[in-house]
């Protein structure tokens, strides 16, 4: 963890506080929705219990969040961060969190990922009335909008109308119970952390092998600043070990937001297993490999997976994706 003893320029507080309010003495700045909050009141009760002050909120609204398109029309990484990050970066908020998956494999000098707290469940979640994946009606029409799930349908269930959609948590898992889907793919850990459960099922690795970063989050604050320190009681070193493999992955594999690459890394003891699977549009390639190493060498077991992959054919399949 880098931590310079610069001291960096008061935070400026942001002047809509109203008259008499109380000022909170630290910040943290979040997307603006309903998950995005629920997991960001989480890390506010953690940071104001441990360091016993006032914790206050800045919601930004990202990039992502402004516009309907597709996440692939965006052309990389970052579309629901970028905003987000600004903030720190310019005074308005001390700190930042951040849904693991959507932080850009660059680093970005001004900014240091501070703590990543312990994982929710990593699997991807089926709504659906229908059962399990099987057991949906052929020509079951299935509703997502990311394009490792996409594929991962269409390699699983060939038969499947695969319908593109974007909209948060509740409005995904509404387009079921409306009717208007058979089902949609979400993750657990949204589910989870908004306290939903919508009928369906959990998919397992051998199904379904989960987003880069899925169910982990970051704490993201200026690297210059000097509490970066005193949150290091959220850091759970198996789960960064675990995301440092999976985003080394990513990033050897010159990959983004647009391509369907899976990654489940799990940490036992001091050892760490990385399974990882690149999957073409169609689903009907896929090139997947496991990769053992130290926890201590995570950034290497994933620069070795992505190396064995490309081996493989991978970067054949990525290259008109990138």
């Amino acid at each position: 963890m880098r931590c310079s003893t610069s001291i960096p320029q008061p935070s400026p507080r942001s002047p809509r506080t109203p008259a008499g309010a109380r000022v909170p003495e630290f910040t943290v700045a979040t997307r603006a929705s309903s998950l995005a909050r629920a997991q960001t009141g989480w890390v506010r009760e953690q940071l104001a219990r441990e360091l016993a002050c006032e914790v206050g909120e800045v919601l930004i609204t990202s990039e992502g969040d402004v516009s309907n398109a597709a996440l692939t029309s965006f052309g990389g990484q970052g579309v629901f961060v970028a905003r987000v990050r600004e903030a720190v970066v310019d005074g308005r908020a001390d700190a930042a969190v951040h849904s693991m998956k959507d932080l850009p494999t660059a680093d970005d000098v001004r900014t240091v990922v501070a703590a990543v707290p312990a994982r929710e469940d990593i699997r991807d979640f089926l709504v659906t009335t229908h059962g399990g994946l099987q057991d949906l009606p052929q020509g079951a029409t299935v509703g997502t909008g990311s394009p490792r799930r996409m594929a991962y349908l269409r390699r699983r269930r060939p038969d499947l109308q695969v319908v593109a959609i974007r909209g948060n948590v509740d409005t995904r898992v509404s387009r079921v119970t409306d009717g208007d889907l058979d089902a949609v793919v979400v993750a657990c850990a949204g589910l989870h952390r908004l306290g939903a459960t919508p009928p369906g099922v959990a998919l397992e690795g051998e199904e379904m092998l989960p987003a880069v970063g899925q169910g982990a989050l970051a704490v993201e604050m200026r690297a210059d600043d000097p509490r970066v320190a005193e949150i290091a009681f959220l850091d759970h070193a198996p789960t960064r070990a675990e995301v440092t493999a999976e985003r080394a992955l990513l990033a050897g594999l010159r990959a983004g937001c647009s391509a369907p690459v899976a990654a489940a890394a799990t940490a036992s003891g001091d050892d760490l297993t990385l399974q990882a699977a690149v999957l073409s549009m169609d689903g009907s390639q896929m090139y997947e490999c496991t990769m053992t190493g130290s926890q201590a060498d995570a950034e290497g077991v994933g620069r070795r997976a992505a190396e064995l992959l490309i081996g493989q054919g991978a970067d054949q399949l990525l290259g008109d994706m990138r």
